[in-house]
C-alpha cells in the first residue's frame, strides 16, 4: 500500500469491538439477507487489513445458492466527521463500478455483496499468487519484467475500459453516502502548492522562484476536468497489484477515483511514487511499460499515441509527483532522515527525492524548460549537502540488482 504520510488523508482507526468474529457473523448476515437463506462461513484468515479495516480471507461453509468456494471480507470501522474522504465509500464505489464490466476484461475483483449501513464489502477471492511487489523482491529479472509489462497492460485496459464513467462513478459515490468523492492526492497536489516552498527553504535553503511556482501551477490544470479522464485506483502500488495466469488484477480501491490518466501513466516512469517500495529499474524498461500502456488506450484516445500531445501531459504529472512527494518524504527541520516506510524493505527518503529531482533536472532540459531544470539542480546539490553523498545512490529492485554488476 502506499506510504502513510502526515498530510493525507486521515486513519480510520476500527473500533476495538470489529474482531474477526463479529466480521464474519456481518457477512453471514449481509450474505444470507442477499442470498434469501442462511450462508455460514468458516475457516477466518486474517489478510492483514489496516487501521482502516480488517480483511479475512473465508471458506463458505453452508449455502444453497452458489457462492464461490471462498470469499474475501473487508470490514470498515466509522470514519470520523472531520476525514476528507472514506475509504469504504472510495472502496464500494469503485468495486461496483469494476463489477459491471465483463468477467473478461475487468481489472480487479468482483464484489459479491455489501451492505454501507455494517460497513462491509464482501469480495471475489482472486487468490493466493505472487502481487508485483513480491515478483519485484524476487530473483527473476526476466519474471520481473513480464510482471511490470503486465501491470502497465493492466493499467492501459482499466483506463480504456472504464473511461467516461465519471458520471457514474459520481452517483454511486452518493449512493453510498459519501460527502466527497474527489481524488484525495489532488488534495494533497493542491495543498503542497502552498505550503512546500516555505518548508524547502526551511529545510535545504533553496528558495522556489516565482517562475517555478507558475510552472507548478500549470501542471495542477491536470487536475482539473480534461477529456483524458478515467477511473483510477489511486492506489496502484505494487502490493496492491496480484499477478495471476491470466495478468495484473488491482486489489484496493480505498481511494479509487476519476483523474487525468497521465497521473497513473507516470507511474511508468517514475516508479510508484506514493508508494514505499520507490526503486530503480533497468534502463528501456520504462519505455517498455509506457509503450505497452499506450497500445491499451489507444483505443480509446488515438491522439495519446502521439508523442506531441501524450509527453508533455506526462512531464506535467511527473512534476507533480515529484512536488507532492517531496512535500510527503522531505525530513523536516531536526527530524532525522529515514526508509519510507520503517516497516518495509525501504530506500531512505533523501535518496527517493534525489533520484526524482535528478530525473526531473534532466527531463526539463530535454523539454526546453531552463528554469524548472535550474531549481531541480539546487535541489539536488542542496538535498545532497544535507543528507550526504549516499543520497545520489539509489538501488534497482531486488530483482534487477544482479544484473547491475
Amino acid at each position: 500500500m502506499s506510504v502513510e504520510i502526515t498530510s493525507g488523508p486521515p486513519e480510520v482507526r476500527v473500533p476495538g469491538s470489529t474482531t474477526v468474529t463479529d466480521t464474519v457473523g456481518t457477512a453471514e448476515a449481509v450474505l444470507s439477507k442477499r442470498m434469501g437463506a442462511p450462508v455460514r462461513l468458516a475457516d477466518a484468515e486474517d489478510l492483514g487489513g489496516s487501521e482502516r479495516s480488517v480483511v479475512l480471507r473465508v471458506r463458505v461453509a453452508e449455502t444453497p445458492y452458489e457462492l464461490p468456494r471462498t470469499l474475501v471480507l473487508k470490514h470498515y470501522g466509522d470514519c470520523p466527521e472531520e476525514a476528507r474522504s472514506d475509504p469504504f465509500a472510495h472502496e464500494a464505489a469503485s468495486c461496483q463500478l469494476a463489477t459491471a464490466l465483463p468477467p473478461e476484461i475487468r481489472v480487479g475483483p468482483e464484489l459479491i455483496a455489501h451492505d454501507a449501513d455494517r460497513r462491509l464489502l464482501v469480495l471475489e477471492d482472486l487468490g493466493r499468487g505472487s502481487t508485483l511487489a513480491d515478483v519485484l523482491f524476487g530473483e527473476d529479472p526476466r519474471a520481473a519484467e513480464r510482471a511490470l509489462l503486465a501491470w502497465a497492460r493492466a493499467l492501459g485496459r482499466l483506463h480504456t475500459t472504464l473511461a467516461g464513467r465519471e458520471a457514474d462513478f459520481d452517483a454511486l459515490m452518493r449512493r453510498v453516502g459519501a460527502r466527497s468523492w474527489t481524488d484525495p492526492v489532488a488534495d494533497d497536489i493542491v495543498r503542497s502548492l502552498t505550503d512546500l516552498p516555505g518548508l524547502i527553504e526551511q529545510s535545504l535553503g533553496v528558495s522556489t522562484p516565482p517562475e517555478v511556482v507558475s510552472r507548478l501551477q500549470t501542471a495542477a490544470e491536470l487536475l482539473s476536468q480534461g477529456r483524458y479522464r478515467s477511473f483510477s485506483p489511486s492506489d496502484i502500488c505494487p502490493d496492491n497489484s496480484l499477478v495471476t495466469g491470466t495478468g495484473v488484477r488491482f486489489l484496493d480501491f480505498e481511494w479509487g477515483c476519476v483523474r487525468d490518466v497521465a497521473l497513473d501513466a507516470a507511474y511508468l516512469q517514475y516508479p510508484f511514487p506514493s508508494s514505499w517500495c520507490s526503486y530503480s529499474l533497468p534502463e528501456n524498461l520504462a519505455d517498455g511499460m509506457l509503450a505497452t500502456w499506450r497500445s491499451e488506450i489507444a483505443e480509446v484516445w488515438p491522439e495519446l499515441d502521439d508523442d506531441a500531445v501524450l509527453m508533455p501531459r506526462l512531464f506535467n504529472a511527473q512534476v507533480l509527483w515529484v512536488w507532492v512527494s517531496t512535500w510527503w518524504f522531505l525530513p523536516r527541520t531536526g527530524e532525522s532522515d529515514r526508509p519510507i516506510d520503517l516497516h518495509m524493505p525501504s530506500p531512505r527518503r533523501s535518496t527517493a527525492l534525489v533520484d526524482r529531482w535528478r530525473k526531473l533536472r534532466d527531463d526539463a532540459v530535454d523539454c526546453g524548460e531552463p528554469q524548472l531544470a535550474g531549481y531541480a539542480s539546487a535541489m539536488v546539490d542542496a538535498l545532497v549537502e544535507r543528507f550526504g553523498a549516499g543520497a545520489l545512490q539509489l538501488l534497482r529492485y531486488p530483482a534487477f540488482r544482479d544484473e547491475e554488476k
